[in-house]
């Protein structure tokens, strides 16, 4: 790899406020906020809207959609002229 042409690559803290949870891991993004996480060390944070604490799919609230009756709506829609 070409020296000095790629971001800095280390520690920080990804923080859902909405589920109260945080994650630490590596990343190339930076922060100026700043959060002192469970092993004394301080970490740039950066807010997320949603995580897997919070997405429906992982939680489970997901809802199935009639996808049977999209496809119906698009066969009349678009369907062949046969």
């Amino acid at each position: 790899m070409k020296p000095g042409i790629h971001p800095a690559y280390g520690p920080v803290v990804f923080r859902d406020k909405a589920a109260d949870f945080a994650f630490l891991t590596r990343s190339t993004v930076t922060s100026a906020k700043t959060i002192e996480w469970e092993d004394g060390n301080t970490y740039p944070v950066i807010d997320v809207e949603i995580s897997s604490r919070s997405h429906p799919f992982y939680t489970g609230t997901a809802r199935v959609l009639d996808t049977a009756g999209r496809v119906e709506r698009f066969q009349r829609r678009y369907g062949s002229k046969a």
